[in-house]
This record gives structure tokens, C-alpha cells and sequence, in this order.
């Protein structure tokens, strides 16, 4: 057993991956049934029992070209005489040729009828093409209604024997025709044609036909004119730089490449020059062809019509412009893109045929439809075992008008699939609904932006699961998202799903922004019991009952009430907009206190507090955190909170004693073994306004009524840091925190408890 590096086969561009699974399936198919393969990073590797010698002399000698023809297509070569492409191969004696030559003539039995259609209406067109018509005269009979009803008629003849052609293909033809005829066609219940992407449309892409091509390219790399049909002596380099990646200086200039190799295209700005000719090895469109083969496509009846013939090739999913540098949203086409596997144990034919006949990823019980969907699966094992990687490539226009398979990236599967993954199944429908608003032309250009950028972090979630920070940056991209559609133009769309607590375990990073992020998010009015009642998202959001308020029927801009106050453009702002709104509503209620309560295991810690003072903490990363964080339901964190980890190496530290007496002075409960202190929301106000000396005066007083001696009566800070303090109030304190306050600020507490 020999093994080979394939220098000429790559995972990209998609010529290059074909052009591997061909070599695999012809030698296969005839020298070495046992040969298999498999590919180590960016090589391909194949294990046979044939040296190297011997798999050039295969192709040399004994290979024969496998029957692809379209004779569908007007451009396949069928309906015109002396084709480059059909002719010399049917006019060619030699044995390695049989194949092809007996489906042409099998193709040319069905399809005469179709031709005399086709030339009939040829004939017809051809009457206004005459040299002796003046341009009145064409015109004349252009519009002559018997004109127009011949051309007509002989137009809808051609349709209807067109139409009847693929159901009779489907009927007859047989072994490698029928399985050329399901990688090109896929026919719905109507018997209507559908086509996978990655044979364009049927094996052409616009004027130019894959099929005649590929016979092309044989007639110049075979003597078709002698009597074993012998590979050219000029050929012979191309096959050896084809398959073992030596340079050549023998590749064909001018030629179609097609979509499969982007990058020998030619066209403007492709070469030195302003404009360069193509650069094609034959072998490679030969080899590329020969390797599709295996992409058999089936019809799916779990699929919306429009999802059936991309669905139904095997890993094959919707377009989605996100997850690579030149996104744009004109990419999102119909052809959509294509996952090709990447497997890193030696597989034989029959092995790869079952992997890409199960060509599919789940996502749970049904099937992923878009790049997002199937990066997820990819990440979770939702998809055939055995696979290392894939190479995703999309079908989307690049070179003025042309389509060309472009690759958009590498997703390498784990070798363990991580918890936090299971966060992604909360947005999964929300996703889709986004995907669709940001579609239409009129879509606001911010929200396509956001949507695409939304897209991207669940693309690198998926890739790094238990890297904290892409889980934050998909938090705050959330929150950037919800911003958006809060605004009127995405109340279609609604906000963010429920989030589960594992959230907050996926993106602690152990930051003191993270932690207070999460104390602010989860608060609420009250706990009964440990049910939250009223949490704080509706200042973030305009929540009617979980939803968004509906919007004016006359398409006016949404109106916010007047409890949404928090704006995600600067946190200190939104911070202290938060504590001043409950600080109104607690009046509205008469409720003396604060009404800002920790979640179970979710209160600010002393010491990130004492940073946040210092200044020392991101409060915009913060707040935006936050209002994402909104989103975990807080059912599900009072039956299970998964708070953040504590403060590494935390050494005790507490804020200033004058701004611990404002915290405990505007407690949103009464506090140990002294009772109700009774917010005065004045202390608050002064603070807000940059007053913080009166502020702790005030609250000084308010504690010593119910027997706090607090010591600091008096502080001496900037505007600057009385706001600070204000909007430090945003993150709640837990009881324990409380009593750790009262015996900093007065240490008599502590003999009155021992007595």
C-alpha cells in the first residue's frame, strides 16, 4: 500500500477539492477498489495500491471519460452541427470513448423532435434577419400578426418538448447517466426542473455549458483521432502538474473556467495588465467535473419550495452575507451556499458516497438551513460523524455578473462539543425572523449592518464556545440590535427571546464590568419568595406584556413611554436615568424605599463597587452588558442561579464610607435589626447634580433617626464623581453587603448585636 500527497488537490478553490474526490472515485471504479483517502489540514492524501507510476498511467491509458452531457441546454452542443465538443468524440474510433459516444447517440434519439423544434423557430427569427429587408420592413413584419402567430406557435412546441425532456431522461438513462442527471437536476412533484448550485443551472452557467466543455478539454488533452485514443505527449505535464502539483508552463490561455476556479477567471484587473486571459490546466476542469459527480442531489418534501433544490444537494444551505471580509447583501442569492467536508480518516469510495448521500446537518429535529444553522450543528456534532472540517463556499456574483464559488472560510468540527452551546437554541427562531427584516431592498441600512454583524458573533461563538469574550461580543451586539428595532422599523421582529441562565456562565470572563452588568440586569422591583416581580428591562425596552408596544398603524416612529429611559448611547447616563425612573415611580406607588432588589447570588460585589468609585470600571461596556443580559429570564435564575464567579484574590476591599452611607440610606429594604430608613430621593437629586456633600449630609441624617451613628457626615468630590455616585445606586447590594456597610460606618453596631 502506497500513500500519495496530492499536491494539485485542495480544499479550495472548489476545482481543486472536486478534482481530489475524482481521483478517489476513478481509481476506485476500476484499478483499486480498496484505495482510499483523506485529507491532513490543507493536503490530501490518498492510500492505494498503485505507485505513483501507476496512477499517472491510469489516466494515461486506461481512464474513460465518464457520459456528461446536457442536452437540455441549447448551449451543450446538440443543436448545432460540427460542435466543437460533441463532434470529434462521435467521430472518434477509440474503445476509451464508447461511453460517451453511446449517450450522445441515446441523447440525440430523445431530443429530435426538440432540434427540428429549435430550428424551426431559428427558421422563423431568421426572416427578419434577411440583408435585403430594410429596417421599416423588419419591423413591419415583426408586428404582422401572422408572423407572431407562427413564432408563437413554433416557441410554444420548443416549451412544451423541453418540458417533457427531463422526465424522460429520468426514465431512461441509466447507471452513470442517471447519477450525472441527479448531481445536475433535481425534478419537484410537478415535474418541474430545480437546480443545485454547484452545477449551475443544470450544467451551464448562463452561455456558457459545463458539459461541451468538458468534452473540449478532452479532444485537446486526448488524440481522439487515433486508435486507442492515447493522451497527447503535450499533455502529459498537465497531467502531472494536475495531480501532483508541479509547476507547469503549459496552461491553456483564453479558456472558461467557469465558477469552480475564481482565481484563473481572468478578466479586469486579474493580471498585471488592465485586462488578463483565463489560465486553465485541462486536466482540472476534467477531473473537476468527473468529481461532481458525486454530489447527488435528491428531492426533500420537509423544505419550503423555494429551499428544495439547494436543500436537497448534500450540505448545502441558504446564502448568508456574514462571517467573511467582503459581505455584501447583494451576496444572498438563491444558489445559496455549500459546505464541503473535510475528513481526516482514510474513507473509501462507498464510505464518501454514504457521507455525501446523508449530506445534511440538524439542528435538533430539523434540518439547518442557513450558514448560521449549520455552523451551529457543526459545532454541536449535528452532523455526519468523521468529518474534521469543512470549507464553506458561496455562489455569488464577483467579477462583474459572473457567479463563482467563492471561499468564505474554514469551520474545523470540535472534538467535544461544549455546554455553552446550548445558549444559541434561545435566538434560534428570533434569528430567522431578523434574517428576513434585514432581506427587503427598502431594509434600513443599520439594521442589515447589525444583522449581518449579529450574524458574525454567532459564527465565532460557534468556533470558540468557551472563549468568554465572543460571548460577550454577541451580548453586546444583541443589545445593539434591540437598540435598533426598539425604534419602530423592527417590531416585527421583537425582542430578545428569553435567554437561559447559562449565559451568564458563558460569558464571565471574571471582569468587574461583567459581574456588575449582571447585578444590574437581574434586579428588580421586589422578591416574592424568589420570584422576581418587575424587573428593570422596560426602561431598556417598550414592553407591553413581553412585547414590544405596537406601533401606529400610519407607520409613524414608535413612541417610547415614559419608563424607557435607558439609551445605550453612554452608561453613566443610562445608569443614573435607571435609578431615577424607580426612584419615580416609588413615589407614584408610595413605596419609601428604592425599589432596586438583587436576584438570588446576583448583587454587585463590594469591591467592584469600590472600583466602579475609582473610576476604574467600563461603565458603557458595562450597561450595554447589561441590557442584554435583561433577556435571562429571571424564572429560571430564581430556580437555578448560575451567578457569576466571585472577584479573584478579592482582599476585602470596600467603597468610601461616605458613599456607603448613601448606599444604606437609600437600601430598598429595611436594614438589619434597625427597620425602614425611608429613601428621601433628594439625596439622589443632589447627587445627580453633582452635589455630593449635601447628599451625605442628608443621608447621614436619615440614618442616625434609626440609630446609625454614621461617622462620614461629609464628603468633598467633584461633579464629575458625584454622578458617579449617583449612578453607582444602579447596582444593588444583597443584606449580608448591607451589614458589612453598617459595621464599617459604625463599628457600635457590632457591640449592640454582642450584648
Amino acid at each position: 500500500m502506497f500513500v500519495h500527497e496530492l499536491g494539485g488537490c485542495a480544499p479550495y478553490p472548489l476545482a481543486h477539492y472536486l478534482k481530489a474526490l475524482a481521483v478517489l472515485r476513478l481509481l476506485a471504479e476500476k484499478p483499486d477498489p480498496g484505495a482510499r483517502s483523506w485529507w491532513r489540514g490543507e493536503r490530501y492524501l490518498l492510500a492505494t495500491r498503485l505507485t505513483k507510476e501507476e496512477v499517472e498511467a491510469f489516466f494515461e491509458k486506461e481512464y474513460a471519460p465518464s457520459p456528461i452531457i446536457a442536452p437540455w441546454s441549447k448551449g451543450s452542443g446538440f443543436y448545432y452541427k460540427n460542435d466543437p465538443g460533441i463532434t470529434p468524440i462521435e467521430r472518434s474510433a477509440a474503445p476509451r470513448f464508447k461511453e460517451v459516444k453511446k449517450a450522445i447517440a441515446q441523447a440525440r434519439q430523445l431530443i429530435c423532435d426538440l432540434v427540428d423544434a429549435d430550428q424551426a423557430v431559428r427558421k422563423i427569427k431568421a426572416e427578419t434577419k434577411k440583408k435585403n429587408l430594410s429596417k421599416a420592413a423588419r419591423e413591419a413584419l415583426r408586428k404582422d400578426p401572422g408572423y407572431k402567430s407562427r413564432l408563437t406557435e413554433a416557441q410554444r412546441v420548443f416549451k412544451q418538448l423541453k418540458a417533457e425532456l427531463l422526465p424522460r431522461l429520468r426514465i431512461q438513462w441509466r447507471g452513470a447517466l442517471r447519477e450525472w442527471l441527479d448531481a445536475a437536476v433535481v425534478l419537484d412533484e410537478k415535474g418541474e426542473a430545480l437546480y443545485p448550485a454547484l452545477l449551475g443551472t443544470g450544467g451551464n452557467d448562463g452561455r456558457l455549458d459545463f458539459t461541451n466543455n468538458f468534452l473540449q478539454r478532452i479532444a485537446e488533452v486526448y488524440d481522439l483521432g487515433s486508435k486507442a485514443g492515447e493522451l497527447k505527449p503535450s499533455a502529459r505535464p498537465r497531467l502531472v502538474s494536475a495531480l501532483w502539483g508541479r509547476p507547469s508552463d503549459r496552461l491553456q490561455q483564453g479558456r472558461a473556467v467557469g465558477q469552480f476556479l475564481p482565481g484563473a477567471a481572468g478578466g479586469a484587473n486579474s493580471a498585471a495588465g488592465p485586462t488578463g486571459d483565463s489560465l486553465l490546466n485541462p486536466f482540472d476542469f476534467i477531473l473537476m467535473m468527473e468529481g461532481a459527480l458525486l454530489f447527488t442531489a435528491h428531492l426533500t418534501r420537509r423544505i419550503a419550495a423555494r429551499e428544495e433544490a439547494r436543500a436537497a444537494a448534500p450540505f448545502a444551505v441558504g446564502s448568508h452575507a456574514a462571517g467573511y471580509s467582503s459581505a455584501a447583501g447583494s451576496d444572498e442569492d438563491v444558489r445559496g451556499e455549500q459546505w464541503m467536508p473535510l475528513w481526516s480518516q482514510p474513507l473509501t469510495l462507498g464510505e464518501l458516497r454514504r457521507l455525501l448521500s446523508e449530506g445534511r446537518a440538524q439542528i435538533g429535529s430539523r434540518p439547518a438551513r442557513s450558514p448560521v444553522d449549520f455552523a451551529r450543528a457543526v459545532a454541536g456534532l449535528g452532523c455526519a460523524r468523521g468529518i474534521a472540517a469543512f470549507q464553506r463556499y458561496g455562489y455569488i456574483e464577483r467579477n462583474g455578473q459572473s457567479k463563482l464559488a467563492v471561499p468564505l472560510g474554514r469551520f474545523r468540527v470540535p472534538e467535544k462539543v461544549s455546554p455553552h452551546l446550548r445558549c444559541l437554541e434561545d435566538l434560534s427562531g428570533w434569528l430567522e425572523r431578523l434574517h428576513l427584516h434585514a432581506k427587503p431592498a427598502e431594509a434600513p441600512a443599520r439594521i442589515v449592518q447589525v444583522q449581518k454583524r449579529l450574524s458574525e458573533a454567532v459564527l465565532s461563538v460557534t468556533q470558540r464556545p468557551d472563549e468568554q469574550n465572543q460571548w460577550q461580543n454577541l451580548l453586546s451586539t444583541l443589545a445593539e440590535a434591540e437598540g435598533f428595532l426598539r425604534e419602530g422599523s423592527g417590531l416585527s421582529v421583537g425582542p430578545v427571546p428569553p435567554l437561559r441562565p447559562e449565559w451568564v456562565t458563558a460569558a464571565d470572563d471574571g471582569s468587574a464590568e461583567f459581574r456588575l452588568a449582571v447585578a444590574c440586569a437581574l434586579q428588580t422591583w421586589e422578591l416574592q419568595g424568589k420570584q422576581p416581580v418587575d424587573g428593570v428591562r422596560r426602561h431598556w425596552l417598550p414592553l407591553d406584556k413581553g412585547r414590544f408596544a405596537a406601533s401606529s398603524s400610519s407607520g409613524e416612529r414608535i413612541r417610547r413611554g415614559p419608563e424607557v429611559v435607558i439609551m445605550g448611547k453612554r452608561g453613566l447616563d443610562d445608569a443614573i436615568a435607571l435609578v431615577r425612573r424607580r426612584l419615580v415611580e416609588a413615589g407614584q406607588e408610595r413605596a419609601h424605599r428604592l425599589p432596586l432588589v438583587s436576584a438570588s447570588g446576583a448583587a454587585a460585589y463590594p469591591s467592584d463597587l469600590a472600583r466602579l468609585l475609582a473610576d476604574q470600571v467600563d461603565l458603557d461596556r458595562t450597561m450595554k452588558l447589561a441590557c442584554a443580559l435583561m433577556a435571562v429570564d429571571g424564572s429560571k435564575w430564581a430556580a437555578r442561579p448560575m451567578p457569576p464567579a466571585p472577584p479573584a484574590g478579592d482582599d476585602g476591599a470596600l467603597p468610601e464610607e461616605a458613599w456607603m452611607v448613601i448606599r444604606l440610606a437609600m437600601a430598598p429594604w429595611p436594614l438589619p435589626n434597625k427597620g425602614e430608613v425611608g429613601v428621601d430621593p433628594v439625596i439622589f437629586r443632589r447627587l445627580e447634580s453633582g452635589d455630593a456633600a449635601s447628599a451625605v449630609r442628608i443621608a447621614a441624617r436619615r440614618l442616625r433617626h434609626v440609630g446609625i451613628a454614621a461617622a462620614p457626615r461629609f464628603a468633598f468630590v467633584s461633579p464629575q464623581t458625584a454622578r458617579l455616585w449617583a449612578a453607582a445606586l444602579a447596582f444593588p447590594i444583597d443584606r449580608k453587603t448591607a451589614k458589612r456597610f453598617l459595621l464599617r460606618i459604625d463599628p457600635h453596631i457590632l457591640k449592640e448585636e454582642a450584648a
